[in-house]
């Protein structure tokens, strides 16, 4: 399948696109809102809830404002590069986490690299910082930035 094919498909099937795509992709958070499909050999994330994916496109957005310089982004019109959407998805996810849940990250210290739902629902997560300061503007983005900054993807594993 050629990749203009692929995107049309992927348009058609995928209608309400989840902006973690490549988080949840990348298995470093989970979402209880989440569609999975398949599409060719792929994965598309999608999300059930249009109001859902309202929060999390303003959170991502504004995480992408913010962590702009630390990241050494002049402009940002959309997703970054790769890795850099990568580190401010999952960083940026997984702080909040341990900004709302200490216990729970002090729990999860040890294995970094398993997919932990419990931890990492964005969903959940999101929900409970909005309960907690009440707007997404509101955020502890300081703090936000610091684990988007800071955090390591995942090493490859060597072939073997």
């Amino acid at each position: 399948m050629d990749e203009d094919a692929y995107r049309e498909v992927y348009k058609e099937v995928n209608s309400n696109r989840c902006v973690f795509e490549k988080a949840i992709n990348n298995r470093r958070c989970d979402c209880e809102k989440k569609i999975r499909k398949l599409i060719a050999t792929r994965e598309a994330i999608g999300c059930q809830s249009l109001v859902d994916l309202a929060y999390c496109t303003e959170f991502l957005d504004t995480m992408r404002k913010k962590a702009r310089f630390s990241l050494r982004v002049v402009t940002i019109d959309g997703p970054m590069p790769h890795n850099k959407e990568l580190q401010v998805q999952a960083g940026g996810c997984l702080q909040l986490q341990k900004i709302l849940f200490p216990e729970e990250a002090a729990v999860c210290a040890d294995t970094v690299y398993e997919q932990s739902p419990a931890a990492t629902n964005i969903y959940a997560i999101v929900n409970a910082a909005l309960k907690k300061y009440g707007r997404i503007e509101q955020f502890p983005y300081g703090e936000i930035v610091q684990g988007i900054v800071n955090y390591k993807s995942r090493k490859k594993r060597k072939r073997s």
